[in-house]
């Protein structure tokens, strides 16, 4: 042997033969199994519709799929939480795998044939998702119809409303309020569109390129309530890019509501008095007797800042060469923990704006003490007086500065005030002494002017309340027709795989 060469190396090959480390089982294990609970009934009905496509296709003997179809019929009538999950033997899957063996010896040995265990795992994450995002999308239209109803109920309460938390124009508490009602509708739309690719199935896809024993994939889709299966095998076993887009449209609905929370905090203060939150969704300070904490504020606050951390998160760990486990392994419980939180947040939210009191006396003492009519003023402006905005925009800002100046109110200001700023701006009187400028400054009849589509006045307002409602109402019958279909195609599974027990 030269120098240079080097004695050959004999690489371990074939499974594990000792049991895994402490730190692995601590560190893996521990947190995979934690996710059990969502995998474990999508895994007890994947396995059903496998056995009975080897059973429909002569695969496997008579004996063994009853016996299979016995032992597993048993385990769906069994909680999560009372199954033998345990990290000591792998993943849930090698605990079931386990268990089975246990029950029935190598009979259970027919679960596997041609279907390694991430093609079952992917089957219950997706069996266990779509109900989450059709019920989700159930609870954001709820939510999206308590905004709906608030906003008919205050479709005449006038409201200072802001940008940059600065006074802006007169409107209404309902307009504002339909602002956020759109983002759910929207938002509650893209759900329904994710929920489309999470009705697609990876059954039948093997490894990484499909299985000889199973020549058509539709019959497992099919039992399992599909709409299709996923065209590429690879792809079906490791593609994440829709779990990214659930979960960032969670983040957005989230967002949405997080802004509606800090506008309420605000509005709730005592700075502003403009709403007051329910006693169900406050709490009160231990130490100071006078405070009352819009708590349920907080927790939506909080809870969009912990979904903007899910998504980036999950986006890192998705940040790997094809075909790894480790971007999944993670999706199994961070996916459905996210929907769950989102479903909490939302349910959440209507209830705070249902219950939400309005003070309308407060803020139409702010639009009568502030200028808010400024816009509309400027306006009238170029419409009376066929001068350039930018001359009324200048002369008006003007007279807003000396009005404050002075301690006029805006509703206040007069034809002559406006003149002497036009003077001084454009060196001549706009003619303006003596004008009635009432109705101009008024914010009532400034909201009254609002009657394009989707503006202020009562009259725009119902109609958008209209529209809304049927949008809201589609989406949660749409939903709700799903998650219907969803307990029919499982029903019927099982009740199948009971008529394969007989003889």
């Amino acid at each position: 042997m030269t120098d240079t060469a080097r004695a050959p190396r004999t690489r371990p090959e074939g499974f594990p033969e000792n049991g895994p480390a402490a730190e692995l089982i601590r560190s893996g294990f521990e947190l995979e199994n934690a996710d059990a609970a969502f995998l474990h009934h999508g895994l007890n009905l994947a396995d059903v519709a496998h056995v009975l496509d080897l059973s429909r296709r002569g695969l496997i003997p008579a004996d063994a799929r009853r016996t299979l179809l016995a032992l597993l019929l048993e385990v769906v009538d069994i909680p999560p939480e009372d199954f033998p999950y345990d990290p000591v033997h792998g993943e849930p899957y090698n605990s079931r795998e386990r268990y089975f063996v246990s029950r029935i010896g190598d009979a259970a040995g027919w679960l596997h044939a041609g279907r390694p265990r991430r093609e079952a795992a992917r089957i219950a994450l997706r069996l266990h998702l779509r109900r989450q995002l059709a019920g989700l999308v159930v609870d954001t239209a709820a939510a999206g119809l308590s905004m709906v109803d608030r906003a008919e109920e205050h479709a005449e309460t006038l409201l200072p409303d802001q940008t940059y938390l600065q006074q802006a124009q007169p409107s209404t508490f309902g307009h504002y309020l339909l602002s956020f009602a759109y983002s759910v509708v929207r938002d509650s739309r893209r759900l329904l569109d994710e929920l489309g690719w999470i009705s697609r199935s990876p059954g039948g896809a093997g490894c990484v390129n499909g299985t000889r024993l199973l020549d058509d994939r539709d019959p497992i889709a099919d039992a399992l309530g599909f709409d299709r299966v996923i065209p590429h095998t690879r792809d079906a076993m490791w593609q994440v890019d829709a779990l990214i887009h659930v979960l960032a449209t969670t983040a957005s609905l989230l967002s949405n509501f997080s802004k509606l929370a800090e506008d309420l905090e605000i509005f709730s203060s005592s700075e502003f008095d403009f709403v007051d939150l329910a006693d169900g969704y406050s709490r009160s300070s231990i130490l100071m007797p006078q405070k009352r904490n819009p708590y349920a504020l907080a927790i939506i606050r909080g809870a969009s800042g912990v979904m903007i951390g899910r998504l980036t998160g999950f986006l890192a760990v998705t940040k790997s060469p094809s075909a790894r486990s480790d971007n999944l392994i993670f999706a199994y419980g961070e996916v459905p923990r996210a929907l769950d939180l989102a479903q909490r947040i939302t349910t959440l939210t209507g209830g705070v704006v249902a219950t939400l009191g309005v003070n309308a006396e407060r803020m139409r003492e702010e639009l009568d003490r502030g200028y808010t009519q400024a816009t509309d003023l400027a306006e009238h402006l170029v419409q009376r007086l066929g001068v350039d905005y930018r001359s009324a925009y200048v002369v008006v800002g003007n007279t807003v500065r000396q009005a404050a100046r002075d301690g006029v109110p805006g509703n206040a200001i007069t034809g002559e005030m406006v003149d002497a700023q036009a003077l001084r701006h454009t060196g001549r009187s706009w003619g303006l002494a003596g004008a009635d400028l009432s109705t101009v400054l008024d914010p009532r009849q400034i909201v009254a002017t609002r009657r394009a589509e989707g503006g202020a006045a009562p009259g725009a307002v119902a109609a958008m309340v209209q529209d809304l409602r049927a949008d809201l109402g589609t989406l949660a019958d749409e939903a709700a027709a799903r998650l219907a279909a969803f307990d029919a195609v499982e029903a019927d599974l099982l009740a199948r795989g009971r008529d394969a027990l007989r003889p």
